[in-house]
């Protein structure tokens, strides 16, 4: 595939760029003198890794760690360039196809930029626009067909709601959200020992769909209050252990009621230090 020709003069190239990038990810596919892993890889074995890199950009920017986020961003560029190769192999599609689909797209939902309508709109119109837009695209598509499988959980269920709020199927304030998820964490609690544990799961993932719809009704994406909820858990948390090392103990070593104490101690020391 890539020989030691030009291939690999461009392999060692710093200036090569995507040309570069992709000719590395041939050498890697060779199935004569490549590596035997990326040799053996799929599309469904590597889409995990795909999963993984995106969260870990998220991550990067939620942590504003910008010094990581170049080396994410290459992961996730990484993960592209593989998904295209295996699919040129394949006969399916190249990477120049992936490229121009997308530019097309770009061009195609920005109509105020690329086109001759009027820029002269708020953030939140050019948002139903580009919904609009995306809309006629799947032209007689059931409402909730192409909201991807692979997204995470919590995101899938805010965009399913959406696109069934866009036709009328969405309850009018927050007070009835708020009602159902009462009425959905009692129905559990009550019926938690005569369910089987899959019933159970079910219930349980029609609480969390609610809540969902809270998070949609209030404005807030509920991954990233999620991810907010865990980094300040494991900091207090964190905390909790400082201070039981200070006295020569660990968690283990602890009980309830002391942890619990210094838990509130780490929420006081936050929130005097806001």
């Amino acid at each position: 595939m890539g020989g030691d020709g030009n291939g690999g003069k461009m392999i060692t190239d710093p200036e090569g760029g995507v040309p570069r990038l992709r000719e590395i990810m041939r050498r890697l596919r060779d199935p004569v003198a490549g590596c035997p892993w990326d040799i053996a890889q799929d599309f469904d074995t590597i889409a995990p890794y795909t999963l993984e890199e995106a969260h870990e950009v998220a991550d990067a920017i939620a942590r504003k760690a910008w010094g990581e986020l170049q080396g994410e961003l290459g992961d996730l560029l990484f993960q592209v360039i593989y998904h295209a190769q295996m699919a040129e192999e394949a006969g399916l599609f190249g990477f120049d196809d992936v490229v121009r689909g997308i530019s097309d797209k770009m061009v195609a939902r920005h109509p105020h930029v690329f086109g001759d309508e009027s820029r002269d709109k708020s953030a939140a119109q050019q948002t139903e626009d580009w919904e609009r837009i995306k809309a006629a695209e799947r032209g007689a598509a059931r409402v909730l067909d192409g909201v991807a499988l692979g997204l995470p959980a919590l995101t899938r269920a805010v965009k399913l709601q959406k696109r069934a709020a866009r036709v009328g199927f969405d309850w009018p304030s927050t007070d009835e959200v708020v009602a159902k998820i009462a009425e959905e964490a009692a129905e559990l609690v009550e019926a938690r020992e005569r369910l089987t544990e899959a019933e159970v799961a079910e219930e349980f993932g029609d609480l969390l769909f609610v809540m969902a719809n809270l998070a949609r009704h209030l404005g807030v994406d509920p991954e990233a209050a999620l991810r907010g909820a865990n980094a300040k858990f494991t900091r207090r948390f964190g905390r909790i252990e400082d201070w039981l090392e200070a006295a020569g103990k660990r968690p283990a070593d602890s009980d309830l009621a002391e942890m619990d104490a210094l838990w509130n101690r780490a929420k006081a020391e936050e929130k005097a230090g806001r």
